[in-house]
């Protein structure tokens, strides 16, 4: 029986008077790859940032619906700590604060109350070698982050992000700012990860959603056009406007 991980129903979203989106309805799979994919300003990013609130952060902004992590409804009394820990985000661009290698992975479980030299140790290199990237720092724990190569950045971020023991995986754009061999490297990153994680991934490159994707929705104008399994998506829509946005007719 397959388990869902998010439930999204009738979700409307809006920036001050703008509506941002428009009654999207959608079941999320357990340690399943979901692409959201469509032209700019359709919506995704948006839609991404609502599943742990990060849009609270927008002044205006007003929800309406209903998002169910594990049967919870996230915009009940959920505490917004505890929703930002089980369910993180990698930004587009990767994002490592000034400080050493080490002090960026131990950051998220310092402030979840963890202090104990030898636990943060198992937890940076538990965190490290999950984003692939532990062997390529283990020796330079205490450089700078901003040293290394944006790949590496952004691998690093996504250690970051697994070290407080998240549930799903929310990525924007992960690879847009990356070179083709980095890229390959977070999309294998990512195909592991789903052993362990729910993975929602924003993403413009249709290669990249029919690679590592195993649902795909489709948005446009603010709504949820169409959404399966990516194959179906892909090479069997049931919508036109689908089937035109895939194959480069417009976007």
């Amino acid at each position: 029986m397959k388990n869902n991980k998010l439930s999204i129903k009738e979700l409307d979203f809006y920036y001050g008077d703008f509506k941002a989106l428009h009654n999207v309805s959608m079941e999320v799979e357990e340690n399943k790859v979901t692409a959201l994919i469509g032209p700019s300003g359709c919506g995704k990013s948006t839609f991404l940032k609502t599943l742990n609130r990060m849009n609270d952060l927008v002044d205006g902004s007003k929800v309406d619906g209903t998002i169910l992590y594990d049967g919870e409804d996230i915009y009940g009394k959920y505490d917004i700590i505890q929703l930002r820990k089980k369910i993180g985000m990698v930004f587009q661009a990767p994002n490592p604060f000034a400080m050493s290698i080490y002090d960026n992975i131990a950051y998220g479980p310092r402030i979840h109350g963890i202090k104990n030299r030898r636990v943060l140790d198992q937890i940076v290199e538990r965190s490290l070698s999950q984003a692939a990237i532990w062997d390529e720092v283990k020796d330079r724990l205490n450089k700078p982050a901003l040293g290394l190569s944006g790949g590496q950045q952004q691998r690093l971020c996504i250690a970051r992000v697994l070290a407080v023991e998240p549930d799903v995986l929310l990525m924007d754009e992960p690879t847009s700012a990356l070179d083709p061999v980095s890229t390959s490297r977070i999309e294998d990153l990512i195909d592991e990860l789903k052993k362990d994680y729910t993975i929602i991934i924003v993403t413009h490159n249709m290669q990249q959603a029919g690679r590592i994707s195993d649902f795909t929705a489709f948005f446009l104008h603010g709504y949820l056009e169409e959404m399966g399994p990516t194959e179906t998506i892909f090479f069997n829509p049931e919508s036109k406007k689908t089937e035109d946005y895939i194959s480069g007719r417009f976007g």
